[in-house]
Formats: C-alpha cells, sequence, structure tokens
C-alpha cells in the first residue's frame, strides 16, 4: 500500500481519485461516499486537509481507502509498521479493514516475523 498521495489535493480528493477515473464518477456523488467513509473513522474534520497535515494513522487511512475504491479491491499492505510507526500492535490497521471490508476482495499483510507479536492472528505462515 505504498502508493503515494498527490499533495496539492485534500483527503477527499485523493480518496476519489480511483472513482474519477476508473468509474467516471462526477465530483458529488464522489465526495458523498468519501465522507460516509470517513464518517466511519470519524474522520469527516480532515476531509478537505492536504496530505501533509495529516499524522501517520490518518495518511494510512487515507491510502487505505483510496485503495479500496477499486471494484472488488485486492489490498496488498506491505510492512504497515514503516508505515504507522507509532503504533504498539496492528489493532487499529485490523479495525480499519473491518470497517470496510465489504469494499475489498481479499487482504494480504506482509511484515517481518519479528512484528508477529503485533498481530493478533495466530495464523502466521512464513515465507
Amino acid at each position: 500500500m505504498d502508493i503515494p498521495l498527490i499533495s496539492n489535493l485534500n483527503v477527499w480528493q485523493n480518496i476519489a481519485l480511483i472513482r474519477f477515473y476508473h468509474f467516471n464518477e462526477s465530483r458529488l456523488p464522489a465526495r458523498k461516499r468519501v465522507l460516509g467513509l470517513l464518517n466511519r473513522f470519524q474522520k469527516m474534520e480532515i476531509a478537505d486537509l492536504r496530505i501533509a497535515a495529516l499524522d501517520h494513522r490518518e495518511r494510512f487511512l487515507v491510502k487505505l481507502l483510496r485503495a479500496a475504491m477499486v471494484q472488488d479491491a485486492l489490498l496488498v499492505i506491505d510492512r504497515p509498521f514503516r508505515l504507522v510507526p507509532d503504533l504498539p500492535d496492528a489493532e487499529m490497521i485490523e479495525d480499519s479493514l473491518a470497517q470496510i471490508d465489504e469494499l475489498y476482495t481479499s487482504c494480504q499483510i506482509f511484515d517481518y516475523a519479528w512484528n508477529r507479536n503485533k498481530y493478533r492472528i495466530k495464523d502466521v505462515s512464513e515465507y
């Protein structure tokens, strides 16, 4: 999920970018969709902020929501603790995924073996 956010767009425009280009969705319905998603996370106040004004967790959320805008999304999150270094565990990541589970088909999280204890799952594959 190391997709760059566009600095001259605000949060809602960054998230809606996929809807604009892949589905030719107009601004009003796209904004309404994004605000609804941000509301799930009680983050509507960041909708009109630029990316530079966000903290690590908010940037992660914006990247996650934008990735989930692809129809039948297959999400890949690579080393989430690099994206959000202040997290003590993966609870915020897992909870965020649960709140948007209808938007994606599958999600794979890749991380270092030494971060295994930060996840609530027992079945961890090592490759």
